[in-house]
């Protein structure tokens, strides 16, 4: 039997213990299906950032960090300040995880959280004009180092996080005074994601890495107090009822969020 045939199988026993316990009403580690393992966050953990933060999803770790740099605007927005994310799954965080260039899951990862980043507009980038072709730039460096199922989360928690840690840095000529802040970045918004996967009719909040293995459908839902702010959809397909229901779940459990990370 080749390994494609052994995996196939394994996927099979896999997703039928895992449904057979869902029709239980429970998950393997006991919660509920719209429950988030624990949730823990640190700010300031780098002394070497402008802002920095760890976040923590059950045993899944991420850390974020926000670093400022004097950069040329984009052409079509010569006086807006430039925000860019990257993501890296480090290879000490898994075994599925090889090192090299970007794959596809640390591209979505870092897409997912420029865009709710972004588009919830938390962050005032036309305050980083700084002189003509010179504009503050903040980069968010994102680094899963333990990944125990959804990473996704995990990350856009830390980097609302890091930026929630973050300080805007002193501009003199033109150029970064290093050490030097002119207060606080204050972001307007805390956007935060909520992913969930589907497994036979069941849909699972935050799901562990052996939920993840058998989801049949996965969506990731970002949202501030206000509005959704990015969705992103992976394998599988949903309807519109269980589409609407997959927003009412993201805002109550991203307010759950904010509401730990203002406290």
């Amino acid at each position: 039997m080749g390994e494609e045939a052994r995996d196939m199988i394994m996927s099979h026993i896999r997703r039928d213990i895992l449904s057979n316990t869902l029709s239980k009403g429970t998950r393997f580690d006991g919660r509920g299906f719209d429950e988030y393992r624990k949730i823990e966050v640190q700010r300031g953990v780098l002394d070497s950032a402008e802002g920095s933060a760890l976040a923590t999803i059950g045993e899944t770790k991420v850390l974020v960090s926000s670093k400022f740099d004097i950069v040329k605007p984009f052409a079509d927005r010569p006086k807006e300040g430039v925000l860019v994310t990257n993501g890296e799954l480090l290879p000490l965080a898994s075994p599925l995880f090889e090192p090299g260039p970007p794959n596809e899951n640390s591209i979505e990862l870092a897409r997912v959280v420029d865009r709710a980043v972004r588009s919830c507009e938390c962050i005032d980038l036309g305050s980083f004009y700084v002189d003509e072709d010179k504009v503050l730039g903040i980069y968010l460096d994102i680094y899963v180092l333990n990944y125990a199922g959804n990473f996704i989360d995990a990350a856009t928690l830390a980097a609302t996080a890091a930026l929630m840690d973050t300080k805007r840095p002193k501009v003199e000529n033109g150029k970064i005074v290093r050490g030097q802040y002119t207060g606080p970045l204050n972001p307007t918004a805390l956007p935060i994601s909520t992913t969930m996967i589907k497994v036979g009719n069941t849909w699972l909040v935050d799901p562990s890495r052996e939920e993840e293995r058998v989801k049949e459908t996965v969506l990731t839902i970002a949202t501030t107090e206000k509005h959704v702010c990015a969705v992103q959809k992976g394998k599988g397909s949903l309807t519109k009822d269980e589409f609407l229901s997959a927003i009412d779940i993201a805002f109550k459990r991203g307010n759950d969020i904010r509401k730990m990370l203002k406290g």
